[in-house]
């Protein structure tokens, strides 16, 4: 059995909170200041008419709070959050490790954390140098020739990646138009593909959930430029045939494209670059452990072989004796993605996780999360549907075929009774190739009472199924609000408080 403390969250002091709205009352300030002992100045003396703007513009309707009372407001707000800190985040395809608070600490050493980006490089060598070495890190991992550590985000390094790609085409005489992309890929890789001008051109994955090499064949022509390939993919598969993939692509002049966001499941096992990748962008946020909920901060590096280096986007960072230096001087780049040169504190808590981990260490946090991931899977055999029952990498997909078809309980229906069991749901109905999928990556980080906790919460839930089915159907039962109407909170979003204060 599972004790309580391996379920966070079931029991707690909870603090209810309305809308800062709410809390106001006219006259209210959060500030006492003694009156000035100046003269007032006269605005219209010492700023130019075409920036004055009257007194009460965008300040009338804003709530009147004191001190007090903006501090308990978003502290009390920031309890309900939940964090990787708190607990398991079983979310497949998103990589919520556990991050480790030596990258925090590097990250908010003054030398990099209060920097400005148009110092001169004769001020900013060391954050030159660690950019520096971080880029050949991530080169030696992925085994590709040269990186870019400009894009924001991995949907960025994707357009980054396939805006590259186009490039390369032009400079052979042909830019092409179209791009493949595998039913199984990330969501935002056709996405990346439109915005760079190309038309999308889905490949089925086969009946062992990859991509089949004729499927490939049959949709290869001379006006493909790219296959863009998620491996593992989402489903938590190897692309066990990307050599003769690779080869297909190649052999029509196309470009091979690697999905990297699940590259926490090849650290020091494979190379992308000896599987004949030519553009691959890695989630720094993901893989290499900076804390991403939230939606930032991100970073999309690039790695890319040596056909498509010059292509990069401009800055990169180069090195002549013991001095380092932003290189401009690109004739072929696709020029600058990011203002300055992206999201540098996520770059350094990369660097910092790669040097404490090692070699060893990132391989061994590969074969975990591999281990993991296929530990649920065995403990859960049966309990749900497999719809791929065969080893897995980083993730395993399980569905809801067996809980909707004897008990009419649905994947909603137990992400939201998990939540009751102190655990954060999983990612649900993702992949689209899977109906009613459950998709769970454990990463390395969990412990095996961690996982053990999970196993029981999913077992009882099924048991719920069966014998009490409305339990988890009206689920979350512990929660401040309750089964809520996603779709139309999304359609009809209540926005009172916004009215009010505009």
């Amino acid at each position: 059995m599972t004790s309580r403390m391996d379920q966070p969250g079931v029991t707690h002091l909870g603090f209810d909170e309305g809308t800062i709205f709410e809390r106001s009352v006219e006259g209210r300030e959060g500030a006492s200041l003694p009156a000035l002992d100046v003269p007032d100045a006269d605005p219209a003396r010492t700023i130019p008419a075409a920036l004055l703007r009257e007194p009460s513009a965008g300040v009338e309707g804003l709530p009147e709070v004191s001190e007090v009372d903006v501090v308990r407001h978003f502290t009390r707000l920031s309890t309900w959050n939940y964090a990787i800190d708190l607990g398991f985040y079983p979310l497949g395809s998103c990589t919520m490790k556990y991050n480790p608070k030596v990258n925090e600490e590097a990250a908010r050493l003054p030398g990099f954390a209060q920097i400005h980006p148009y110092l001169p490089e004769d001020l900013v060598q060391g954050a030159l140098e660690l950019m520096w070495h971080l880029e050949r890190q991530l080169a030696e991992i992925t085994g590709l020739a040269r990186v870019t550590l400009q894009p924001a985000a991995g949907a960025h390094g994707e357009l980054t990646g396939v805006l590259m790609i186009r490039a390369y085409h032009e400079a052979q005489g042909k830019p092409r138009k179209k791009v493949l992309v595998p039913d199984s890929a990330h969501g935002t890789n056709p996405a990346s593909s439109a915005m760079a001008g190309y038309e999308v051109v889905t490949i089925k994955s086969g009946p062992r959930g990859v991509v089949e090499p004729e499927a490939v064949a049959a949709a290869m022509d001379d006006e493909v430029a790219a296959l863009m390939l998620t491996n593992p993919n989402t489903l938590g598969l190897f692309e066990e045939h990307i050599l003769e993939i690779g080869e297909i692509v190649k052999g029509k002049g196309g470009l091979l494209y690697l999905d990297g966001a699940n590259t926490n499941a090849l650290m020091g096992i494979a190379k992308p670059g000896d599987m004949g990748v030519d553009v691959m962008q890695m989630n720094l946020h993901k893989t290499f452990s900076t804390p991403h909920g939230g939606g930032g901060p991100g970073s999309g590096a690039v790695g890319v072989s040596a056909r498509v280096e010059p292509f990069l986007p401009v800055p990169l960072v180069a090195k002549e004796g013991d001095r380092y230096r932003f290189d401009f001087d690109r004739p072929k780049s696709i020029g600058r993605m990011k203002a300055f040169y992206g999201n540098f504190l996520t770059l350094v808590r990369a660097y910092t996780y790669i040097c404490s981990m090692g070699a060893d260490g990132l391989t061994e946090a590969s074969r975990t999360a591999i281990l993991h991931a296929n530990y649920l899977r065995a403990k859960l055999r049966g309990t749900y549907e497999l719809p791929y029952d065969r080893p897995c990498m980083h993730e395993v997909v399980f569905t809801d075929k067996l809980q909707k078809s004897r008990h009419n309980v649905t994947t909603l229906d137990i992400a939201k009774r998990l939540i009751d069991y102190g655990f954060h749901p999983p990612t649900v109905y993702f992949p689209l190739v899977v109906p009613g999928a459950l998709m769970i990556e454990p990463t390395e980080t969990e412990s095996l009472a961690s996982l053990d906790g999970f196993v029981d919460a999913m077992k009882k839930i099924a048991d719920e199924a069966a014998n009490s089915p409305d339990t988890v159907r009206q689920a979350p039962h512990s929660t401040r609000l309750k089964r809520l109407n996603e779709t139309r909170a999304a359609r009809e979003p209540r926005l009172t408080a916004l009215r009010r204060a505009g």
